[in-house]
């Protein structure tokens, strides 16, 4: 892509998503994902009703006063996005496609992060890690994410949530709050995703389009699936075939809202049809 073009297309994003930031996301945002602990702040004098627990002994002592320590959140956090590059983001038949739905929800999440005064930084991954850009503050490392998002075109054309997990818990030793930003067309990383929520605070984001769990009818069709290249002539005409697909979709999507359960990880779907702040506050709410 032209570098005028790259930056036409950054600058646009970052109007948007730094709007919706700014006005609808940040008090959300604060209150749903909290410090790592409490941090000392001052000391004043016992009142009634204060936690005798609290009570600072040595400046007791000093004074022949009962005083007792003030503790505040610690609310810088460290947010990592972990971002499903996988050709099946190039899948899309609404508004958007699923990268580009991407691409929104990463810069919301990077805007509401540094308005809040935490750092974040981004795995991108398919079936490898893809590249990693470590966590920082502030609007020029924002932008550096968004012209990544838009421009990165990975090496391979998979998904393999594990290893992001992996890598996740190799990087990162502290706690941290991290989103997957992916449709989860994977098997087999629940494992890792247990392993990973029990040192992490995980969130997923699950992108989906209409026509992953519907086949419309418009007769015979070759499709292609992305992350393989494979095709396949499917007859849409066969309302036994339309059934079979949508009923193995079903299935799948069950699989999945089961696994987050099990695992405790918050969970919001958001489609290339609809507007995402609805589910992203949504989900901000009920955490």
């Amino acid at each position: 892509m032209e570098t005028s073009e790259l930056l036409k297309k950054v600058r646009k994003i970052e109007i948007k998503t730094r709007g919706l930031s700014n006005h609808i996301f940040a008090g959300e945002y604060h209150s749903a994902f909290k410090g790592r602990g409490m941090a000392f702040s001052e000391v004043r004098e016992y009142q009634y009703g204060d936690d005798v627990r609290n009570i600072d002994w040595n400046v007791t002592a000093r004074f022949s006063h009962p005083y007792i320590k003030i503790f505040e959140e610690e609310r810088e956090l460290t947010v990592m996005l972990l971002i499903d590059l996988s050709d099946s983001k190039e899948f899309g038949t609404q508004k958007m496609l699923k990268r580009e739905l991407m691409t929104e929800l990463s810069a919301v999440l990077s805007f509401s992060a540094i308005q809040n005064n935490d750092k974040i930084g981004v795995i991108f991954f398919s079936d490898k890690i893809e590249k990693y850009i470590p966590p920082k503050k502030g609007r020029k490392h924002i932008l550096r994410i968004i012209r990544e998002l838009i421009d990165l075109r990975p090496d391979n054309r998979g998904t393999d949530i594990s290893e992001a997990l992996r890598y996740l818990i190799n990087i990162q030793k502290k706690r941290t709050t991290a989103f997957i930003i992916s449709d989860f067309i994977d098997e087999g990383f629940s494992d890792a995703l247990k392993i990973a929520s029990y040192k992490h605070d995980i969130i997923a984001l699950q992108l989906c389009d209409i026509r992953e769990n519907e086949l419309p009818n418009v007769g015979l069709i070759k499709l292609r699936d992305a992350e393989t290249n494979r095709n396949i002539w499917v007859d849409t005409s066969n309302r036994k075939i339309r059934d079979q697909y949508r009923n193995s979709w079903l299935d799948a999507e069950k699989k999945l809202t089961e696994t987050f359960k099990k695992v405790g990880v918050d969970h919001a779907k958001i489609c290339t049809d609809k507007d995402y702040v609805k589910p992203l506050l949504k989900l901000f709410k009920n955490r």
